[in-house]
Formats: structure tokens, sequence, C-alpha cells
């Protein structure tokens, strides 16, 4: 059995997933699956799983997240995860394009840099008083 690592990235979140042979346990940073708390967050990285349950129940998934807010880590875990099955069983990548293109291809875009004096915002000005 192959040993797959991939990795899913989300604004600032990396999420490494390592595959095994086993039994469709899942674990995202030593955690259950199942443990994961919003319910939202677990569905989302769950979707991988939801959409190819012959394979997830066959192989073990371990994960490990770092940086980025809850959000961007549920989204990375779920790239990662969605790479890794597609990279185990080849038949499964259409399949992940063909219902979300982000199960397989990075969501690039970043948090604009904030622009000097601009009042904390990366784009508003300061408002002028004349005219």
């Amino acid at each position: 059995m192959k040993h797959i690592v991939t990795s899913g990235k989300r604004k600032t979140a990396v999420a490494r997933a390592s595959l095994t042979a086993g039994a469709g346990v899942v674990r995202v940073n030593s955690a259950l699956l199942s443990s994961i708390t919003p319910m939202f967050h677990q569905l989302k990285m769950r979707e991988p799983l939801l959409i190819a349950p012959d394979v997830a129940v066959k192989v073990n998934i371990d994960i490990d997240v770092r940086g980025g807010g809850q959000n961007s880590q549920a989204e990375a875990v779920r790239l990662a995860i969605a790479k890794a099955l597609s990279q185990f069983d080849k038949k499964l990548h259409k399949e992940f394009l063909s219902y979300d293109r982000q199960l397989l291809v990075a969501d690039d875009r970043q948090k604009e840099t904030h622009k000097p004096n601009c009042h904390g915002k990366a784009r508003a000005k300061r408002q002028k008083s004349y005219r």
C-alpha cells in the first residue's frame, strides 16, 4: 500500500494530509474529525469523504493544519483531503472537479495589504475638506 502526502492552502492556512491504508479514520491535528466544532466546518471538511464513501472507508487520513482562521483551515483541510483521495483513486479526479473545482484547485486570493494614510483600510482614502 502506498503512502500519499498532500497539502492544501487557503489564505495563510496550510494543511498537510497523509493518507495510508486503514479503516476510514480521519484525524485533524490528532483529534477525530467527528469531534470538530462548529459543525459547519466539520461538514465542509467531510465533503470530499461524502463524495467518495467507498474509497473513504479504505483509508486513514492524518491532517496537520496550521495558520489562518477557522474557515480558512477548514477549506485547506478540505482541499488536502480531496487531493489525497484523488491521488489514491484516479477516477475521483473528474468527480471532484464536476462537483466543485475548489476541491482540487487552491483559491490563491490573499487579503490586500494596508496602505499608508488610509485609516486602517486597504483602499479607502482620507476625506478632503475642500472642494
